[in-house]
């Protein structure tokens, strides 16, 4: 797969997840963070394994080698992480949580570095430097000493651990033989199969659901859990966990747009926050690591010749 399509995916998983904030704010007022979780990934389930069949036609004879990372999958990335990001979003705004979970690539290149051996140029180091900066800036409102006196309540501090156990399902996801759609699915089934008391315990609220909520479980479904899961799941095989992790420093950026379009103002902070966001996204995917190899290059060539 090419570098770009690979990217291109990363990109389009974050705006996914950058709504999954903001819709995510509104639907926690009507409905508990378990029956978010449940009801959102039984009906992604009605599309997972369609598409898996379709596009992969996977061996399904792999889950017996891969049951127990998959089971893992889906009790941190499935289970853990939405949990505790809607049980965040309880006592926090969607801001705070954006600006708690831009702590996640820094996590996923430690863990890889420590776990995978991965590595990072020092190009590539200064790009995540450079898009956490932006993302900094963004959330501030380039008062950058409001991070000193930052108040980390419940909500803020329960994104700690949700960007703990994303990272957790980023290493597994490197070493599942299972294709990744195949592989989201089932870790999927695992999960609400585990969740189903849990869910069944408190009831069948969605029948009392407004037309916003119920819009937002629909948006759910089709976005954040079935087209973010299947593009990280595939870059993070393509790329690795560290550099894919840079991305979600896109998040805050995506946030940002999104609440322009539902009538909120954006700062001339937002938009300098946001080029930064974006140049070191550029700078950490390695493009100019390949552009300024290729100069020396040529210019070896022509030495030679």
């Amino acid at each position: 797969m090419k570098k770009y399509q690979v990217w291109l995916m990363l990109v389009l998983a974050t705006l996914f997840w950058a709504g999954n904030f903001v819709f995510g704010s509104y639907v926690v007022n009507e409905m508990d963070p378990i029956w978010m979780t449940f009801s959102r990934w039984v009906l992604a389930l009605l599309l997972l394994f369609p598409i898996a069949y379709f596009v992969e036609k996977p061996k399904w004879m792999l889950v017996k080698k891969d049951w127990p990372l998959l089971i893992l999958n889906g009790i941190f990335g499935i289970i853990g992480y939405n949990l505790i990001l809607y049980s965040a979003l309880e006592y926090t705004s969607s801001t705070n949580a954006s600006l708690v979970a831009a702590m996640n690539p820094a996590v996923i290149v430690v863990v890889s570095v420590i776990l995978l051996k991965e590595r990072l140029s020092k190009l590539q180091l200064l790009g995540f430097i450079v898009s956490l900066a932006g993302v900094v800036v963004i959330l501030t409102q380039g008062q950058i000493s409001r991070i000193l006196s930052f108040d980390f309540n419940k909500g803020d501090l329960l994104m700690v651990g949700a960007i703990i156990v994303w990272t957790l399902y980023s290493i597994i996801g490197k070493r599942l033989t299972l294709p990744p759609i195949s592989a989201t699915a089932v870790s999927t089934l695992f999960a609400m199969v585990l969740l189903a008391p849990f869910a069944f315990s408190q009831g069948f609220p969605l029948t009392e659901l407004s037309p916003l909520a119920l819009s937002g479980i629909v948006y759910f479904v089709l976005f954040p859990s079935v087209g973010s899961f299947i593009f990280w799941n595939i870059a993070v095989r393509e790329i690795g966990a560290s550099q894919s992790g840079i991305f979600l420093n896109l998040i805050p950026v995506f946030t940002a747009i999104i609440s322009i379009l539902v009538g909120e103002m954006i700062t001339i902070i937002q938009v300098v926050g946001g080029l930064f966001v974006f140049i070191g996204v550029y700078l950490t995917t390695g493009l100019l690591d390949q552009k300024l190899a290729s100069h020396r290059d040529k210019a070896i060539l022509r030495k030679s010749g």
